[in-house]
């Protein structure tokens, strides 16, 4: 399950920042669990395999591991606006990010 990153919402806008485990498909919560105060999830970058990550990972990221899973993986081309699919057989061949 993956930790998602909630913010407590004050006057400000920001407040205390806390961690939660929940299952991809459970609902973003609205409210501190604990105090009940509203919060809202701050989105971060997913933790990526890169070029230079153990054999391992580099496995799992592997094109015929993709495919298996029916995961996608998508690299910036050109001027950084286009995305271009590098692995797996879903979704578009490429496609711009919105401006």
């Amino acid at each position: 399950m993956p930790i998602y990153i909630y913010e407590v919402q004050d006057e400000n806008g920001e407040g205390e920042v806390f961690e939660v485990l929940q299952r991809m498909g459970e609902p973003a919560l609205t409210h501190h669990p604990e105090t009940g105060a509203p919060v809202r999830q701050i989105i971060t970058a997913p933790n990526l395999v890169l070029r230079h990550s153990s054999r391992a990972d580099a496995q799992i990221m592997s094109d015929a591991n993709l495919k298996r899973t029916g995961f996608t993986r998508y690299e910036k081309s050109g001027d950084g606006s286009t995305y271009v699919r590098t692995g797996g057989d879903k979704g578009p061949e490429t496609f711009k990010k919105p401006t």
